[in-house]
């Protein structure tokens, strides 16, 4: 996520999870005794936002199939869920804020509920779900998404004429229900029913458009599996272009609704997508999907977004390229290798605002070096930018400047300690060890020291773990 003025998947987490609860002692028989099942958790343990994603359950699948009214700004549909339980599951929970009609697992109804402020919807199935046994669960709901918050954000974005799901750290529960965390990702297909002459814009590839009497169904579907957070869609007027570089098919859109000087500018910096993700493959290696894009829209989010393979921005002219180098870096870092928890985000953003750094300098611009060093000696030791605590900022910091700045100048600074070669190798091992699943701060610092091969204890705890700013000494990458 970029703010403008303007490991291991799922399953084997909550298996290991359901392994450290489920043994239960032995009888003096000898005999085991098989537990009873149990209410899945409400959220998947993550401290900054303990209702996010769920206990017990790893979804496979999302089938959305949604109708959107622009006018009302009513959306109503289904989504099928493909999960499997990781625990004996006499209920679970979903992550959806719209008001639910009906409920069913494997075709059959199922007892529903809102829970927690309405955040959870949990679901209580006519029979126990078995560990591992695996199943279809279909949501039916009619809402407007607009009434609803939750964790303090309102994240609606849309007028009469256009809409876009794009949020961090949530957005899905707005528009589809999910477990809502980057642990469990899922391939997303998603169908949006709109007005004739309107289009649909969302992830991965355009497989299909339903031409009916009144309306269009739009049917979008990414290979790859992203976290929830990463899938969106858009519904207005938008002027669509698309072609293949080098192998890669790419697809950018623009809001009509913008004038035409900044739909030119917005297609211009829009169509410069292939490029980036080019000149991004000379330092990380191969884009990690099968497609990718860009969309801009009309109205006025304030930020761009990381969406999995089509990020989404503001209108804000065409010389803004670092703005779509930072996007695209995420599809890298924070899309393809998601964070273990929201306090690793510096490994995002810190990451994203680096190849910004990088961009810059193999374009003839400074180095990233240069650039540390201007940051380090122009931001005083009493700043606010060096009390935040980058590798834990906590839930109300977790988006601060200082995690994106001094995200990058760790990583720089760690070039500088190791050199440029090291540095390199290290980036790489962390893409290909880490690639399609989840990484921790904890990971990335154990790999560093093992790729390496120096004890960078010190430097990590001066960088990520001090709130105060880092003595300029070589041990730090400043000396």
């Amino acid at each position: 996520m970029t703010t403008r003025a303007i490991s291991q998947p799922l399953l084997s987490v909550a298996l290991l999870a359901t392994l450290a609860v489920g043994l239960t002692s032995v009888p003096a028989t000898g005999e085991m005794r098989a537990a009873a099942p149990v209410d899945g958790a409400s959220g998947i343990g993550d401290p900054y936002w303990p209702l996010d994603g769920n206990g017990g359950i790893d979804v496979a699948t999302y089938k959305i199939s949604n109708r959107y009214v622009l006018d009302t700004k009513q959306l109503s549909g289904r989504t099928a869920i493909e999960l499997t339980a990781t625990q004996d599951l006499a209920s679970f929970s979903l992550d959806f804020l719209l008001k639910v009609s009906t409920v069913t697992v494997d075709g059959e109804k199922a007892r529903f509920a809102k829970t927690d402020g309405g955040h959870e919807l949990r679901i209580t199935p006519d029979r126990p779900l078995a560990a591992g046994s695996r199943h279809t669960v279909v949501v039916s709901y009619d809402d407007r998404p607009a009434r609803h918050s939750y964790a303090g954000e309102r994240n609606w974005l849309a007028s009469k004429h256009e809409v876009i799901t794009m949020n961090e750290p949530h957005m899905a529960p707005w528009w589809f229900p999910a477990n809502d965390h980057p642990l469990d990702k899922a391939v997303v297909d998603v169908k949006v029913r709109v007005p004739n002459g309107r289009e649909v814009v969302s992830n991965g590839k355009l497989r299909d458009r339903e031409v009916g009497r009144t309306s269009t169904q739009w049917h979008w579907r990414a290979d790859e599996p992203m976290v929830p957070y990463l899938a969106f869609f858009a519904a207005g007027d938008f002027a669509i272009e698309k072609g293949t570089h080098r192998g890669l098919p790419w697809l950018v859109a623009v809001s009509e609704r913008l004038d035409e000087r900044d739909q030119a500018a917005s297609m211009r910096l829009m169509k410069k997508t292939p490029t980036v993700v080019a000149g991004l493959e000379k330092d990380l290696g191969d884009y990690p999907f099968s497609v990718v894009g860009g969309i801009t829209t009309g109205l006025n989010p304030g930020f761009a977004l990381e969406n999995q393979t089509r990020p989404t921005y503001p209108a804000v002219g065409a010389s803004a390229t670092s703005l779509v180098v930072h996007e695209l870096a995420h599809q890298w870092f924070g899309d393809d290798i998601a964070v273990e928890r929201w306090s690793d985000i510096w490994l995002n953003e810190g990451f994203a605002t680096f190849m910004e750094w990088r961009w810059t300098e193999t374009r003839g611009g400074r180095s990233g070096a240069a650039i540390l060093r201007n940051y380090y000696d122009n931001v005083d030791a009493t700043s606010a930018f060096w009390q935040v605590v980058v590798g834990d900022p906590g839930a109300a910091k977790v988006f601060d400047g200082a995690v994106y700045g001094r995200g990058a100048m760790t990583l720089q600074a760690l070039r500088n300690r190791v050199g440029d070669d090291v540095f390199w190798q290290v980036v790489r091992t962390w893409i290909r060890e880490q690639r399609g699943g989840n990484g921790s701060t904890a990971e990335f610092e154990e790999m560093a020291a093992r790729v390496s091969g120096q004890d960078l204890g010190a430097f990590f705890d001066a960088w990520l773990r001090t709130p105060a700013k880092p003595a300029a000494t070589a041990d730090n990458g400043l000396g």
